[in-house]
């Protein structure tokens, strides 16, 4: 088994996917190939920072109260109440404790929007500019770049975008999104990296409110750790765009990938 190969399945074997042959073989590799072993142990440390160790945002405490004023009641001192009188207050000041933590998560959500689906875009982006070797194919062209993904991955990436001048396309690599591979492309602009992913969009969990157009696709842009990311469906295809360029940027790139070539 030779190195690309192995490190196509370093995911898999960490997380005890490998049939006990394709194992016995990656292990076998292993232990003969010390840049493989770097590989493997660069991406272990990449994944317990960023699956571990990022910090969670918590409600701001002045956020909290500024909402208890606004949806609780102020405790007033008064006699004895009729016990109907007691339960009907009761069941008001339940309402109002329930309307105060939707109140918190769609504020907290409004300032921090973070999605488990952009958090996995911004992790994998990551992964890519960690890498020791970001690229497993380089470019050149598009036409070059698509064929080298069939049978490394379980579908055909649909990407008729080839890069130009503004966005040139940089290379390509195997890589995983949530619990699926996923074919990566890697465009440049200026200094910056943007990573595309796409990959199988079954089974996930995809907004259907605050909707923008990308290009012919419609879909979602949000902010997360200082990146951009752009996501849209094509078919039974989900594609994920992530950068530190500015917005108008990557969504100029994502409309010439979202586009299909005879529109």
């Amino acid at each position: 088994m030779e190195c690309t190969e192995v490190r196509n399945h370093l995911v898999d074997r960490r997380r005890g996917r490998l049939t006990a042959e394709v194992s016995a073989a990656v292990e076998a590799h292993l232990a003969g190939c010390a840049a493989c072993r770097q590989e493997d142990a660069t991406d272990a440390q990449l994944s317990v920072l960023l699956e571990q160790q990022l910090p969670r945002p918590r409600t701001p405490a002045s956020l909290r109260g500024a909402l208890e004023h606004r949806w609780l009641p102020a405790a007033e001192p008064r006699r004895a109440a009729p016990r109907w009188a007691r339960f009907g207050r009761t069941l008001a000041t339940m309402s109002a404790g329930a309307a105060l933590v939707v109140a918190v998560q769609v504020a907290w959500r409004a300032r921090t929007p973070d999605s488990p689906l952009v958090a996995e875009a911004v992790n994998d982006h990551l992964r890519v500019l960690y890498s020791d070797h970001p690229l497993e194919v380089e470019s050149g062209g598009i036409h070059r770049v698509k064929p080298w993904f069939e049978g490394r991955v379980d579908f055909a990436p649909v990407v008729d975008f080839a890069g130009d001048d503004d966005f040139p396309l940089v290379g390509g690599s195997v890589g995983y999104f949530v619990d699926r591979k996923a074919a990566t492309f890697v465009f440049k602009r200026h200094l910056h990296e943007i990573t595309l992913f796409v990959f199988r969009a079954d089974g996930l969990h995809w907004p259907t409110v605050g909707l923008r157009s990308i290009g012919a696709a419609q879909g979602t842009v949000e902010t997360s750790r200082g990146f951009h990311v752009a996501m849209w469906r094509r078919g039974d295809l989900g594609y994920a765009l992530v950068s530190d360029v500015n917005e108008a940027d990557l969504l100029a790139l994502g409309a010439k990938i979202a586009t299909p070539a005879s529109d």
